[in-house]
């Protein structure tokens, strides 16, 4: 299948962002075999570029370092581009994997992650600069690093709802979003109308006493 140039050109920029790596958890296992018991590690691995697109990844070997190159391969594997509004996410969203339950919320610039264990090195290395998080259900690294993971997938951006439904962006966005900018207009005139009625009427008095 041949690709087009504008594909090639976005296939070569996204290869030439450097994927960095942080290992999450560590651990060791063991399985019971007749001569007693044969120990091995297993890697909890998430890679992103810091921009928008994060990896997860999990690999066992009897070697440590063997365990998480398996994990980095199996991250980039799992590869996704992350919807973002700024520095944070486009919108309020729950994930859910097995018995954990994640709440990501989007937040002002300036708030920072808000996040503890490996929920943040998702966040973080997906490029999300301001964003709160809460775990609501097992504190299981491995289940709570997937339900991350499905709800950063499960983001939607408001160019794709706008489509889906037929409608404009503008009307997609929240009430409040579309009506901030028209109401400051039409206040100025009022104003000025309130200011010269009342030097109309107090002339009027004064002709009249005058006259009087």
């Amino acid at each position: 299948m041949s690709t087009t140039p504008v594909e090639r050109e976005v296939i070569a920029r996204e290869e030439s962002r450097e994927l960095k790596e942080r290992v999450v958890e560590i651990n060791r296992v063991a399985k019971v075999v007749k001569g007693g018991r044969r120990f091995s590690f297993t890697a909890l691995v998430v890679i992103g570029d810091e921009v928008d697109r994060v990896g997860l990844g999990y690999g066992k070997a009897r070697e440590v370092p063997l365990a998480i190159s398996k994990a980095v391969d199996d991250a980039k594997k799992n590869l996704f581009t992350i919807p973002k509004h700024g520095t944070t996410i486009t919108h309020p969203i729950v994930g859910r994997f097995g018995a954990a339950r994640v709440m990501l919320r989007p937040a002002s610039e300036g708030t920072g992650v808000i996040a503890g264990g490996g929920v943040r090195a998702v966040l973080e290395l997906g490029g999300i600069r301001d964003i709160l998080a809460k775990s609501l259900g097992t504190t299981n690294p491995i289940n709570m690093l997937k339900a991350t993971v499905q709800g950063l997938q499960h983001l939607r951006r408001p160019e794709d709802v706008a489509a889906a439904r037929g409608l404009t962006v503008s009307q997609v966005l929240p009430v409040g979003a579309k009506t901030e900018e028209p109401v400051a207009e039409p206040m100025a005139e009022p104003v000025a109308e309130a200011v010269e009625e009342p030097q109309e009427t107090e002339s009027g008095e004064g002709q009249d006493q005058a006259s009087s």
